[in-house]
């Protein structure tokens, strides 16, 4: 008798023991599931009872410096969706060929979202308003009520085309800002999203006494630009026409620019693309083999047509070059624009050991003024001035006239110079400086630096857009000009600006007077 007591007492235990275990465990994986998982169930939760439809809002309109022409524009379309668990069973083959029949899809790919266990599927985007009209008219017809959502979007258009293109730049399906003025700026331009909110049942179904709650999208803001329309088709058009008569295969750019505020009117690229056709081939001999092309060649040929050259190139840039040399010269008073026959081309110049010609090295200039030499384009004369700076204030003038770092234009992708290193540039290298060889500048860093010459020796920051508008109180913000410092005196500027007229009307650029 005792030892069964005994053994009904150490059951008892056993039991009570196990039980307390159980208890443990169980509060231990509460307390986890409360205080460890607690924030992420409680988001899966909230994910699974509600329902969002995201509203895009409309991203800005972009104009050109008049505030009038219209460069990009976002026009309204709309998105179809479905809740499947809001579609009965007996309607799903009939939505679905509808749908399919209406926006030329697949139909086995729609039945398959149609029946899909989800609380939303998205059927297509961006349609225009005309074929969405034709769906809601069906619905109607068919006492179809609740399960397939008509919701406004938007779409980015380009009444220009190929415009401006590769400043403006273009969006990706989601509206996001991908090149140009549109990444640059997505974040003025993009808005806010709103969204409908439903609450719905374990299975996507709507649990319609709870209602809807609506946000509406707030629209991007507006920027007015720099860019002159007339200027920008004008400039265009020409370098089409040089491009196409000279059999330039690399294509070309030009830069317009205001010295006075740094306002870029006018760049443009060739050849361009069309910002409404982003992806698709830009030329007729493109289109003839473009299958043919696999899709890493297909992105390489967009990407350097999106390419904004005259950014994002480098290049020698040549006797133009010259222009520094002779603005760093006439600020230090090492000579002057008209002292008759101070210097002398004899066909070329010895640096180092090194005779370096110059281009009419056959029948040399003779006695020369520095006004007569760069009338000229005579390499000696600048290899000589260059040789009486020095390394160190020669570079110090590179630096006054920003050609050692980017400008800070607003556009992405800018690209820097490429200069030996002060400290590895010996006086071959110092003398191809001078004359504009075997150093890589941008185009808009030497617009840049020819501008501060127009502009009084005052360097200007240069910008594209002027003025961001605010779509909804329509406050406007100005872009303000920046003062990048004084580069060379106000006489100093004008002396150059006497020769390079020079240049043109008696010089080597006679072929470019107007």
């Amino acid at each position: 008798m005792n030892e069964m007591k005994l053994s009904s007492k150490k059951k008892l235990r056993n039991i009570l023991f196990i039980s307390f275990l159980i208890i443990l465990c169980l509060i231990t994986r509460l307390g986890f599931i409360q205080l460890v998982q607690g924030k992420e169930l409680s988001s899966l939760a909230y994910e699974q009872q509600t329902l969002d439809r995201k509203i895009n809002p409309k991203r800005g309109t972009i104009y050109d410096t008049t505030g009038e022409n219209v460069l990009a524009v976002s026009s309204t379309v709309e998105t179809v969706t479905v809740n499947p668990g809001n579609i009965k069973e007996d309607d799903k083959e009939k939505v679905a060929k509808k749908l399919s029949e209406i926006f030329d899809l697949d139909y086995e790919t729609v039945l398959k979202k149609v029946s899909k266990r989800s609380s939303i599927e998205t059927i297509v985007k961006k349609v225009e308003k005309e074929q969405t009209d034709e769906l809601r008219v069906w619905m109607e017809q068919n006492g179809i009520t609740s399960g397939i959502n008509i919701d406004e979007d938007t779409k980015r258009y380009y009444p220009y085309s190929t415009l401006a293109a590769q400043v403006i730049g273009f969006c990706g399906s989601d509206n996001q800002g991908l090149d140009g003025i549109e990444a640059k700026y997505d974040s003025e331009l993009k808005g806010e999203q709103g969204y409908i909110q439903r609450r719905t049942d374990a299975k996507g179904g709507e649990i319609s006494e709870e209602g809807e709650q609506y946000v509406p999208a707030i629209d991007g803001n507006d920027l007015v630009l720099t860019i002159d329309l007339n200027i920008q088709s004008i400039v265009e058009k020409y370098l089409e026409e040089a491009c196409i008569d000279n059999e330039c295969t690399d294509g070309g750019n030009i830069v317009v620019m205001n010295p006075q505020n740094g306002d870029i009117l006018a760049m443009t690229t060739y050849p361009t693309y069309n910002l409404n056709e982003p992806y698709e081939p830009y030329t007729e001999k493109l289109k003839n083999t473009w299958n043919d092309l696999s899709q890493e060649d297909k992105t390489k040929k967009l990407q350097a047509v999106w390419r904004n050259r005259a950014i994002a190139d480098t290049y020698e840039p040549g006797s133009v070059f010259k222009l520094i040399t002779a603005s760093a010269a006439l600020e230090e008073g090492i000579t002057d624009t008209d002292n008759a026959g101070e210097f002398s081309c004899t066909g070329g110049i010895e640096v180092a050991g090194v005779r370096i010609k110059c281009w009419r090295y056959y029948r040399p200039h003779g006695a020369e003024s520095l006004r007569e030499a760069l009338m000229n384009s005579c390499n000696p004369v600048f290899i000589g001035l260059g040789q009486k700076l020095g390394v160190t204030k020669y570079y110090e003038y590179l630096e006054k006239f920003k050609l050692l770092k980017t400008t800070g234009i607003d556009l992405p992708g800018e690209a820097g110079s490429i200069f030996l290193a002060k400290e590895k540039a010996g006086p071959v290298e110092l003398a191809t400086i001078s004359f504009g060889q075997r150093f890589e500048i941008t185009p808009i860093q030497l617009v840049t630096a020819v501008a501060s010459i127009a502009n009084g020796g005052k360097s200007i920051k240069p910008r594209v857009v002027k003025q961001i508008v605010n779509k909804k109180t329509g406050e406007v913000t100005d872009i303000p000009v920046e003062d990048n410092g004084t580069v060379i005196s106000k006489e100093t500027s004008e002396k150059v600006l006497s020769m390079m007229e020079s240049v043109v009307s008696e010089g080597t650029r006679k072929k470019c007077k107007s």
